[in-house]
């Protein structure tokens, strides 16, 4: 990846809907010339996807909260299909500790996430934060940023 490609996954982040012509004017480089790197960038896995950003509390779900699973190894190949089909989990992260699985879920109402941890707690021991507020949402890798920083 050279500059170019930053700026390009950079722009890509901040909106996947620019138009291919401005995207072309903002790296200097013509329009087919950025959607080749484009492509190539995603066959090499660099970009998996684009996505909108929704407002969770505006689609009525706005209680988020992070829940703590301490999961025994055993129930991973049914927890693993539990956890992908199910629309209130945003991630689910393996992580190192006495939990081992964190994960980031919305939901309409605190009695609907009380319902969830209950089927959770067939998979193993829990502990949920509820989050107030979020200082500094998801947001886009500052890509470009952090490659400057290695020079």
């Amino acid at each position: 990846m050279d500059a170019i490609d930053l700026k390009i996954i950079t722009e890509l982040q901040k909106n996947a809907r620019t138009p291919l012509k401005n995207l072309a004017a903002s790296v200097f480089l013509s329009s087919p010339a950025t959607a080749a790197r484009i492509e190539r960038l995603e066959k090499e896995g660099i970009i998996t996807g684009y996505t909108a950003k929704i407002s969770l509390k505006n689609v009525g779900l706005p209680i988020m909260a992070f829940i703590k699973l301490e999961l025994d190894p055993k129930q991973k190949p049914t927890f693993y299909p539990f956890v992908t089909s199910h629309p209130n989990i945003l991630e689910c992260n393996c992580v190192t500790g006495k939990y081992s699985q964190l994960l980031k879920v919305a939901f309409e109402s605190t009695e609907a996430l009380d319902t969830f941890i209950g089927e959770l707690n067939s998979f193993g021991h829990t502990e949920t934060q509820i989050s107030f507020s979020s200082p500094k949402p998801h947001t886009e890798v500052g890509i470009e940023e952090i490659e400057n920083r290695k020079i």
